[in-house]
């Protein structure tokens, strides 16, 4: 028997129509060897739609997830999650990076709000000028547009 003559039968002991539901579900079915576009996203990605999946999340100084955050909390959390290791502080995040330039950004890169040599903030660069972060107390993990241009960016390693 073929490879080809075998997939017939496979699909039947693995359930057509369970393949079918995934399909119909906006799922995809990989065959071995291929890469789906989430085993293909770059960590920064994945830590991208982390941040975005915690949408709403509450604002807690010191909290780093799963369910409340503070902005290097949710740049911690996001990155862990996509199997890179950050430090705990904006600050600290900020020196493990490879620094790049406004015009170098890509989404999933990290945003760092300075005053002067001072940073105090963090959050996930998601393109158009936006980025995913956790802003203050009271607040909750929101996209936002960049509201100044006191900002570096740095790409995780």
């Amino acid at each position: 028997m073929t490879a080809l003559n075998r997939v017939p039968s496979l699909m039947v002991r693995a359930g057509t129509a369970s393949a079918l539901t995934i399909a119909a579900m906006g799922g995809s079915i990989v065959a071995p060897g291929l890469s789906p576009e989430a085993a293909a996203a770059t960590p920064a990605t994945k830590a991208l739609q982390i941040a975005a999946s915690k949408k709403g999340s509450p604002y807690k100084y010191g909290a780093t997830g799963p369910h409340r955050f503070d902005c290097s909390g949710l740049t911690l959390y996001s990155f862990k999650k996509a199997g890179k290791k950050l430090p705990r502080t904006a600050a600290q995040q900020y020196n493990k990076t490879r620094h790049i330039s406004a015009k170098s950004r890509k989404a999933g890169d990290l945003v760092f709000f300075h005053s002067g040599r001072n940073v105090y903030h963090v959050g996930i660069y998601a393109g158009k000028n936006k980025l995913w972060h956790s802003p203050k107390s009271g607040d909750v993990v929101r996209l936002q547009k960049i509201w100044t241009k006191s900002v570096w960016y740095g790409r995780v390693k």
